[in-house]
């Protein structure tokens, strides 16, 4: 038998695990109908559940209605307050950078705080690259740092033009 018929097989099983950590008991009634006592008998192997999907959930149309800026931005600023740890910070830019639109000031603010709570200098930098990255031009670059100048500077975050001169 395959690998792929291996993995099939275990996909369309009926339990909760892969493989059962113990082996369970399942009764069996007695061959004899006078005996009222049932007979154990042990089970291994494949546990009963489905472990591995074949086929995509669908979700309703309604999952994917357009969210206007302020939505977008209340949303993001939210997610970045209940900030814990280094994965979810990160997890949380790439999902914001990745639309269409440069976050908001606010929405940068807020990444910038989550940065500090969680001690990672190296991703409060790189926001600042990412907006570099995601602006038209120049110009709206500048806006930025001339916005967010005073929480840098209270943060201690430099740039990275700032940290390497010479590569520009």
């Amino acid at each position: 038998m395959s690998s792929l018929s291996l993995l099939r097989l275990a996909a369309r099983s009926s339990g909760p695990t892969f493989f059962r950590s113990s082996y369970a008991a399942r009764r069996v009634p007695a061959a004899s109908s006078a005996s009222s006592s049932a007979v154990v008998v042990p089970t291994f192997g494949v546990a009963y559940g489905n472990n591995f999907s074949t086929s995509v959930r669908r979700q309703s149309d309604d999952a994917h209605a357009e969210e206007s800026f302020e939505e977008f931005t209340a949303r993001y600023e939210k997610e970045f307050e209940n900030v814990q740890d280094v994965f979810e910070l990160q997890r949380n830019l790439n999902n914001a950078f990745a639309y269409d639109l440069v976050p908001s000031t606010s929405v940068i603010v807020a990444a910038l705080k989550a940065a500090r709570r969680v001690n990672d200098f190296p991703t409060a930098v790189r926001i600042f690259e990412a907006i570099k990255a995601k602006v038209e031009n120049k110009g709206q670059y500048e806006e930025y740092l001339t916005e967010l100048k005073e929480l840098r500077e209270e943060l201690g975050v430099n740039l990275k033009e700032d940290l390497y001169p010479d590569q520009q």
